[in-house]
């Protein structure tokens, strides 16, 4: 298996061991996205700050693997709060183009530094 690690300075840093995506052949595994500003490092404080920033982050990931969020084929939304996923949804629907991938969504008691919202993808080139 060929196995090419996939990285870029437009979103954040991995905060553990692990790449920000893994392409093989025309498949690649995205890791999760929060709402991390890639600059500042720090963490956008409205929830549909931190949705849009990290479908941001994602859409940066899946650029430097040649793709794009429309090379989506499933995304998987945690939320700390099940109760703003019409929010998260409503956001998707803005950034993510037709036809939509599958989607699968947790509720999720934390998440990294706080976040309460996260996604990662599984993109098809």
């Amino acid at each position: 298996m060929n196995k090419e690690i996939v990285s870029t300075s437009d979103a954040p840093s991995a905060i553990g061991p692990y790449s920000q995506a893994v392409k093989t052949g025309l498949v690649v595994f995205t890791s999760g996205q929060i709402g991390l500003d890639p600059a500042s490092g720090e963490l956008r404080q409205d929830f549909e700050q931190q949705v849009r920033q990290a479908f941001k982050n994602l859409a940066a990931v899946a650029r430097a693997s040649g793709g794009s969020l429309a090379n989506a084929v499933k995304f998987t939304l945690f939320l700390t709060d099940l109760g703003q996923f019409a929010k998260a949804n409503a956001i998707m629907g803005e950034v993510v183009p037709k036809p939509y991938p599958a989607r699968s969504t947790v509720g999720v008691a934390s998440l990294p530094r706080g976040a309460q919202f996260e996604v990662e993808a599984i993109l098809v080139l």
